[in-house]
């Protein structure tokens, strides 16, 4: 037993998970900072149909690739596991088998692009200037699909292997380049909508190249005893599809609700549409900030399954909460008294400032209704327990439907805003309902 997980079944402090919480939060907060800066660029345009353009061109890719999330989601929880358990070929498998995943459906996305973007501007709408600068900036993201999907399974390996350090380099390389490129493209160079695409697309590629190489470079050894044979294992591998299945159909519902909440904002015009674009980049962020403690969550309990220690899968727990809290907490002050500023950083544009600012209410109350679900999400990848959540996941699903279906009609965008807020309460309730389950099946 290595000493790293020596410490865990001793004890596992408040400093130790801030330590290993921080390079993920790090890690985590600039993804959303590529739709922020994306957003934030485009939005010194004189044309609010460029932002919007963006706005869907970012929901066709998110719908594209949260699909796959679970690539990420699952390798982590997964490689945490064979990691407190101490088998090392199994670690290096846990990277091979998701893989295999990747390439066949980025290959697939490209083959089938231009039937996806025509779906996708027809279920989602938007005015012709919006589809246009929409197609412009997919027709030269897709190309990054292969790139982007590989990236998912080696940052989710580093994550679930406890090298967070190492996962941290690999997204900084990416959102960062991306972040400068964008910034350049587009204010320097002028090239609009498209050198937003094209600064995304470069930074992908890079961000692969780079952690293939420390990937390798750290573990000759370890591919080297791994054939064939033990990747195509049928029982590992029928339990890594399953999971990948379940966590699909959770990112499903998820996308159910995003395309409805993007198409209804679409439908009342596009400076409703800029606005929630903007608060939605709000709530990335903030969703990612806590996503950071969630990921280290998913490696204690990850570990704590594939070692057989209690102490440590209570301790995580414990400690979700305790720091989910306290970040929710600082976030939606931080939102109650400097929004306004924030939401300046955006957009120049005074009428879609204007209705973001209205709107910002929502963005305070998300915190304190969403950090439990998120936090329980890491536990329960951890787990590998992918059921658990695609079933909350559903639940939530319908009281937003519901909600839309009763308040929409009267209270505009208001009400949708409710319907996502009321969303993401239930996702923290109902899976709060599964962790007994999950504790007695494992430590029972």
């Amino acid at each position: 037993m290595n000493i790293v997980v020596a410490k865990e079944k001793a004890a596992f402090s408040n400093r130790q998970y801030v330590a290993l919480a921080f390079p993920l939060i790090l890690a985590g907060i600039t993804t959303p900072l590529i739709g922020a800066v994306d957003t934030a660029v485009v939005g010194r345009l004189p044309d609010p149909s460029s932002i919007g353009g963006v706005a869907i061109g970012a929901v066709i890719f998110n719908t594209m690739y949260w699909l796959l999330g679970f690539l990420r989601v699952s390798t982590s929880g997964f490689t945490a596991q064979a990691q407190g358990s101490n088998n090392t070929n199994e670690t290096i498998l846990t990277l091979l088998r998701p893989m295999i995943i990747a390439i066949i459906f980025s290959l697939l996305f490209i083959i089938f692009q231009k039937p996806i973007l025509h779906i996708a501007l027809n279920v989602i709408g938007g005015s012709e200037a919006v589809s246009s600068f929409a197609s412009t900036y997919f027709s030269i993201r897709v190309w990054g699909a292969p790139f982007i999907l590989m990236s998912y399974v080696f940052i989710g390996w580093l994550i679930g292997m406890g090298k967070v350090r190492l996962s941290l380099a690999t997204q900084l390389v990416m959102n960062l380049m991306n972040i400068v490129l964008s910034i350049v493209f587009v204010l320097v160079f002028g090239l609009g909508v498209a050198g937003v695409a094209y600064a995304t697309l470069i930074s992908e590629i890079s961000a692969v190249l780079f952690g293939g190489f420390i990937i390798a470079r750290h573990n000759k050894i370890g591919f080297s005893n791994v054939k064939w044979g033990m990747i195509l294992d049928p029982e590992p591998l029928m339990k890594m599809i399953k999971v990948n299945r379940d966590l699909f159909l959770r990112t499903v519902c998820l996308l159910i609700m995003t395309g409805i909440f993007t198409s209804k904002g679409a439908s009342m015009g596009e400076v409703t549409l800029a606005a929630n674009a903007i608060l939605l980049q709000i709530h990335y962020i903030i969703a990612y900030f806590i996503g950071g403690f969630a990921n280290a969550s998913s490696i204690l309990t990850g570990r704590s399954i594939g070692g057989k220690d209690s102490l440590l899968f209570r301790r995580a727990i414990n400690l979700s909460g305790i720091w989910g809290l306290g970040t929710a907490v600082i976030l939606a002050s931080l939102i109650l008294f400097f929004g306004g500023n924030v939401v300046g950083l955006f957009t120049s544009i005074t009428t879609v400032r204007d209705m973001a600012i209205d709107n910002l209410v929502w963005m305070v109350i998300f915190p304190f209704v969403g950090f439990w679900g998120l936090q329980l999400e890491g536990i329960f990848s951890g787990a590998t327990d992918a059921k658990s959540i695609r079933d909350s996941i559903f639940l939530a699903l319908l009281v937003f439907l519901l909600i839309i279906w009763l308040f929409e009609p009267t209270l505009q965008n208001q009400g949708i805003w409710l319907a996502f807020v009321l969303f993401s309460l239930g996702r923290s309730f109902f899976l709060s309902l599964y962790l007994p389950k999950l504790q007695r099946l494992h430590f029972s």
